[in-house]
């Protein structure tokens, strides 16, 4: 099961201490913290991608990525963010570049 970040230390804590990946046109900030037993996802898609039906549609094809891989996930933040094309990525893709840039940030094994 993932979970929101809801709260502002750990957007800071993205911020300040992150590690960055990204694969494609996604990149995704990890930072472990601490004791937490499942993951916890925040998304991040820009104005660049499109107007809003474009920018939510994407929103909802990355939740869709990282539940699918939700199971392998390392506990901790992670801040998944989308490049401009990612609207026009065939769904298979999107979801390996997830998965990479995600595996990559965490320092976990896909």
């Amino acid at each position: 099961m993932v979970w929101r970040i809801r709260d502002r230390s750990t957007f800071e804590a993205l911020r300040r201490a992150g590690r960055r990946a990204r694969r494609g046109h996604v990149a995704v900030t990890y930072v472990d913290c601490g004791d937490e037993s499942a993951p916890r996802v925040a998304y991040a898609v820009g104005r660049r991608v499109g107007g809003s039906v474009v920018r939510n549609r994407v929103r909802r094809r990355l939740r869709a990525a990282v539940a699918d891989i939700s199971g392998s996930l390392r506990p901790g933040a992670y801040l998944v963010s989308a490049g401009g094309a990612s609207a026009d990525l065939p769904f298979e893709q999107l979801r390996a570049d997830v998965t990479a840039a995600m595996t990559s940030a965490s320092g976990s094994r896909p």
